[in-house]
């Protein structure tokens, strides 16, 4: 079975992308926990440039959703596109050419922005060369899974690769709008849209960035591995279909929420919040059936912690996807926008959501990509408990600190003054700050025992020849 696998389907760049997914998420979560403990103890930075918040800040986000993420998405949707569609993927060069763009495109941003070079726009801070590189390593890669659809041997397409198919052209319009700049050097451009036009792009960017990126993609996963790991079928297809469509037509407006109370014309905002009630339907539909997926087969959730991540997964995205819509209403939003309620909802689906399942998909991956079982189960178990708690303690002193700031911003005595300086509302933030940083610390912790787990199965599958042995077996076939 192994060799006819070997044979059938390019697993080599599948591995590498995962391994490399692996090694992200330890640096990305890493990097995010250093700058989270800087804004608890600010002695931290040193008062080194390169290491200050701000200049680190774009480099979390980018090694988490780009490199994590982009690593996971590229992945799976290549594993699993050749799983359902019965055929090799249609150019292993191209893949390799994505894989290797891709990950010279992170060493760019790795460089670049910690010296301070960067568009200053949210999840699309690098330089105009940079995002030259991404839209054609970007394009490569949609079009070989492309082609790899046009091959295949059944004529139905499988949902989850709708929903990475979807991911990829959403992506590929909006990251070139929003990118469209006026270069003035090397390394500085000046974008082509202004005043309210330029933030109405990069939100449009921005939330459509969460909303194809990091929920699209990650569905795809959900809808392929679930039902994989749980050996069951998926609960609904219909209902799949219709989360996709809805999905697709639905989430391209609500990028205005992000500028409630701004120079925005109003009505945009009133339009993004109404939308964005309405997708609480859908989400919570996609949540249902996913975990409904499980019906018959719930008490695989004591054995299998890879099975367990995917189904807290679910329950993060539907908590997320019911969050976000509530705090885009404007009398939510009054309270919420500007506090660390923000960073907590982001972080509930970025941790609970998209890291969980793409770490179960990639567990899941291992075992059938490597030829072997993983190194140690006990571990998988441990890593579990760790993301889950360090995910939840993280998330609550997100809450709790966002809450009381938007609480104290707004609070009046008796005089009509305002009743606290912005510099008491700092200070009381501070052990929520020490609690976030301490979440992450043990979600890090998990994140590192993970990639322990995984490069001891590819020194364990090396070990035993599985790979090598499937590999020439498959040649001499």
């Amino acid at each position: 079975m192994d060799a006819v696998a070997e044979q059938k389907y390019n697993y080599a760049v599948v591995r590498w992308f995962t391994v490399m997914a692996v090694v992200y998420l330890v640096v990305g979560t890493l990097a995010g926990t250093y700058i989270a403990s800087e804004l608890a103890w600010p002695f931290l930075n040193f008062d080194i440039p390169y290491i200050t918040f701000g200049r680190l800040r774009p480099l979390h986000t980018n090694a988490v959703i780009f490199a994590f993420g982009g690593c996971a998405l590229m992945a799976t949707s290549y594993y699993s596109v050749q799983r359902t569609c019965g055929v090799r993927l249609w150019s292993d060069k191209l893949g390799w050419f994505v894989f290797v763009g891709w990950n010279l495109i992170i060493v760019a941003a790795v460089i670049t922005l910690p010296l301070g070079i960067n568009q200053s726009k949210e999840y699309a801070e690098l330089e105009w060369p940079i995002d030259l590189a991404i839209a054609v390593v970007w394009l490569s890669y949609t079009f070989n899974f492309i082609m790899t659809l046009a091959t295949r041997k059944s004529s139905h397409i499988y949902v989850s690769n709708w929903f990475f198919l979807g991911m990829m052209v959403m992506i590929t319009y909006l990251h070139v709008v929003n990118s469209m700049a006026i270069p003035v050097s090397l390394f500085k451009s000046y974008s082509l849209f202004a005043g309210v036009q330029d933030a109405m792009i990069q939100w449009w960017w921005g939330h459509n960035a969460v909303g194809f990126y990091l929920t699209a993609g990650f569905l795809g996963i959900m809808y392929y591995f679930v039902p994989k790991q749980a050996g069951r079928p998926v609960y609904s297809y219909r209902l799949s279909v219709i989360h996709f469509w809805a999905l697709m037509f639905g989430y391209v407006w609500l990028g205005a929420h992000h500028l409630q109370y701004t120079a925005l014309p109003d009505w945009t905002g009133s339009l993004g919040a109404a939308v964005s009630i309405a997708m609480i339907i859908p989400s919570w539909g996609g949540a249902v059936n996913g975990m409904m997926t499980l019906s018959g087969a719930w008490d695989k959730l004591r054995t299998d912690y890879v099975l367990r991540f995917m189904i807290m997964s679910l329950a993060f995205y539907a908590m997320s996807t019911f969050e976000g819509p509530i705090m885009s209403i404007k009398t939510v939003n009054a309270l919420s926008h500007y506090t660390d309620w923000t960073v907590g909802h982001v972080h509930s689906g970025a941790l609970g959501w998209v890291a969980m399942v793409a770490i179960g998909a990639i567990y899941h991956m291992m075992t059938r990509t490597f030829h072997t079982e993983m190194w140690s189960i006990k571990l998988i178990n441990a890593h579990f408990w760790t993301a889950t708690i360090g995910t939840v303690v993280y998330v609550v002193a997100m809450w709790v600190s966002g809450i009381m700031q938007g609480l104290m911003w707004r609070a009046y005595d008796e005089y009509g003054t305002l009743a606290y300086t912005f510099a008491e509302s700092v200070e009381a933030m501070h052990p929520y700050y020490a609690m976030r940083a301490i979440g992450g610390m043990i979600f890090v912790t998990g994140a590192v025992l993970m990639l322990i787990n995984v490069l001891m199965t590819v020194r364990k599958a090396a070990s035993e020849g599985s790979i090598r042995a499937a590999s020439t077996a498959a040649v001499s076939a």
